[in-house]
């Protein structure tokens, strides 16, 4: 049975490649224009996804322009080819060497250091190092401060320079749900579950580590899937690779999205199970 545009698009498949939504182009992503314009209704509940409502998106992106792209990919060209020479005067010793070096003594050993694995990191991130790894002296919230530095040797080393730079946006942290601060909602309630459940649990689930909101998660974890139950615990590539080969073996059929995570792929392969991979949506 063939599915129909509308359908496709109920479902989140993506559509053609467009340009702003008007022709096929090579960047973009469009899904279903003409159902987002001229059907606007909410897509009924599906017992298939979990009792949640699905609804149709329109998602473009602006197509790169020629200009861009040529230049950078000069700007990479030059950074390489300098990058090449510069290797070459610190090999004869022209250039002074700031990287990590093997010592002259332990040249008979196997190698530390991979000279060409490091190229990038010698002669590209360096030149912009400074925008990386900036220290602060406040919690990582969405506004932080921020330590001035000034580097006299290409971002080779750092000086700081004593001045505090107030309240920067911070673009770049975990810190989506609050968590990092340490005042307002997410705080008061980390000190109020502290004082009921404790800081942590020093044990495992199947053994006097289960709490009730593990089992309230389970339920709504299984009520999201549109399964009959579900397993939570702690993350972590051993606990997922190890655990999967606990819970399922032989004669087991495992189905995994294609975008699942190392840990969880391993784990599958390690379990000698049937694996069947389906299209991530």
């Amino acid at each position: 049975m063939t599915e129909s545009p509308l359908t496709k698009a109920a479902n989140g498949e993506v559509g053609p490649h467009v340009t702003n939504g008007l022709k096929p182009g090579r960047n973009g992503v469009l899904r279903s224009v003409h159902r987002c314009q001229q059907d606007e209704e909410e897509v009924q509940r599906s017992s298939n996804h979990g009792g949640f409502y699905n609804r149709p998106f329109l998602e473009s992106y602006e197509e790169t322009p020629m200009l861009v792209a040529v230049l950078t990919y000069m700007g990479y060209g030059v950074l390489t080819v300098f990058g090449y020479l510069r290797d070459f005067l610190r090999h004869w010793k022209i250039e002074k060497c700031h990287i990590a070096r093997e010592r002259e003594e332990q040249k008979d050993f196997v190698p530390l250091y991979q000279d060409f694995e490091n190229f990038y990191t010698r002669n590209l991130y360096m030149r912009i190092r400074d925008n990386w790894n900036r220290p602060i002296c406040s919690v990582p919230g969405a506004k932080m401060d921020l330590m001035e530095r000034v580097s006299h040797d290409y971002n080779w080393t750092f000086e700081h320079t004593g001045r505090v730079v107030k309240d920067v946006i911070n673009l770049g942290s975990y810190n989506y749900l609050g968590f990092a601060e340490n005042t307002g909602v997410c705080a008061d309630a980390a000190a109020e579950v502290a004082m009921t459940y404790g800081v942590g649990l020093a044990s495992t689930r199947q053994e006097i580590g289960n709490l009730d909101k593990h089992e309230e998660m389970e339920k709504l974890v299984a009520e999201f899937l549109g399964v009959e139950s579900a397993m939570v615990f702690g993350m972590g590539f051993a606990t997922n690779s190890m655990n999967i080969p606990a819970l399922s073996g032989k004669g087991c059929l495992i189905l995994s999205d294609e975008l699942n995570h190392a840990s969880l792929v391993l784990g599958a392969r390690l379990s000698c199970s049937t694996v069947r991979v389906f299209k991530h949506n």
